[in-house]
């Protein structure tokens, strides 16, 4: 009585059986799993973390790498800008390239009639129109 424990005449007979019976039979039923083989569905807790890598490979495929190919595309337009693309800032200005410089990271835009700003190649979010090369013949 000391220890926690009721005493002995007090626990009925059939509790104690059917408890070792179902504590033995789990005993059993835990080591014939564990000697099954172990693949990857006999593991629930890799099954656990299936949705959220299913989940992220969905939102790899359909939001990262659009994204990433979107900003390859425009930082490639960038490079190659051209006197006569017609382009817009972040800020919303559009204007039309006057002129580049290979070794700058600004452009020269026309804004409006005579009024000439350098703006930095990474402000620019969207080339409009190219114009075509004009034909040397």
């Amino acid at each position: 009585m000391l220890d926690g424990q009721p005493p002995d005449d007090m626990v009925p007979a059939s509790f104690t059986q059917d408890w070792t019976l179902t504590s033995m039979s789990s005993l059993f039923i835990s080591s014939a799993q564990a000697a099954d083989g172990g693949g990857l569905l006999s593991n629930p807790q890799v099954l656990q973390f299936a949705p959220m890598i299913f989940i992220f490979v969905v939102f790899y495929f359909l939001l990262i790498r659009p994204q990433q190919q979107r900003a390859r595309k425009l930082r490639d337009e960038q490079g190659s800008l051209r006197r006569g693309d017609r382009i817009v800032t972040a800020g919303g200005i559009v204007g039309v390239v006057q002129a580049t410089r290979d070794d700058s990271d600004e452009v020269d835009v026309e804004i409006a009639q005579g009024v000439r700003v350098k703006i930095v190649r990474s402000t620019i979010t969207n080339i409009t129109s190219r114009e075509k090369p004009a034909n040397d013949s």
